[in-house]
């Protein structure tokens, strides 16, 4: 491994998952925070249980850090606002569509999960698409890619606008709490104030997007009662 804006890094030529990979590195940390990427990665998963379809040129990673468990729903904000940061920063039109999906023009240019990793660690498992996106009718939501958008990064180019971008807000988060992330979180976030279909476990609800609580937890206005989604899918007027 060497060491890449304060963190310990490897890159692999090909792996099935690196958020596997950074489970295992943490059973014996080499350091407080760590990165592995991937040029190719086989077996990558995303939230709910679905795959993620990793092509030639796009940005696998997954970091170790050390984060406590009752700070989850708090974290994948800091994680998905970053994301939208640096690319907005590469001139794109980005929204983030709860809770963690980051769009470009309206369609899906990532993918983020976060699990629980060993001796205190958190794993954030982060796909990006630089060169190209996935197209298949399988997929739940449109996709697109950086270069789809006129924007050509390499992949590890982007890597390292990341973790400078993720430091910064992780030190906001730790030293000023969730308010200044959430504010900035939701003058992103795609839909806020209107109309929105959620699909959970359970079914669906339908209600006017309210914002997010300070876990993250969506809210969504249901007349004169706001109610909690803890997990679903989102879904808004145009393509309900």
């Amino acid at each position: 491994m060497t060491e890449l804006n304060g963190w310990y890094w490897q890159d692999k030529a090909e792996t099935g998952s690196t958020n596997d990979d950074v489970l295992r590195l943490s059973q014996n940390p080499p350091a407080p925070k760590f990165v592995i990427t991937a040029v190719r990665q086989n077996s990558g998963r995303g939230r709910r249980g679905r795959s993620w379809i990793g092509l030639d040129g796009n940005l696998f990673m997954s970091l170790g850090i050390k984060e406590e468990l009752k700070d989850l729903g708090q974290l994948v904000f800091v994680v998905s606002l970053s994301l939208a940061e640096v690319i907005a920063g590469l001139g794109a039109d980005v929204k983030i569509k709860w809770p963690n999906d980051v769009l470009v023009g309206g369609a899906k240019i990532s993918g983020i999960l976060l699990e629980k990793a060993e001796n205190g660690h958190i794993t954030v498992g982060i796909g990006v698409n630089i060169k190209a996106a996935p197209q298949l009718d399988t997929l739940l939501y449109r996709s697109t890619s950086l270069k789809d958008n006129g924007i050509v990064i390499d992949r590890l180019d982007f890597l390292r606008l990341y973790l400078q971008k993720f430091d910064d807000n992780l030190r906001i988060w730790h030293e000023q709490g969730f308010d200044d992330i959430r504010r900035r979180w939701l003058e992103n976030a795609k839909g806020l104030g209107g109309e929105i279909r959620v699909v959970t476990e359970k079914g669906e609800e339908n209600g006017t997007f309210a914002g997010v609580d300070n876990n993250g937890v969506l809210l969504l206005q249901k007349g004169a009662i706001v109610q909690k989604i803890y997990a679903g899918d989102v879904f808004y007027k145009e393509n309900k």
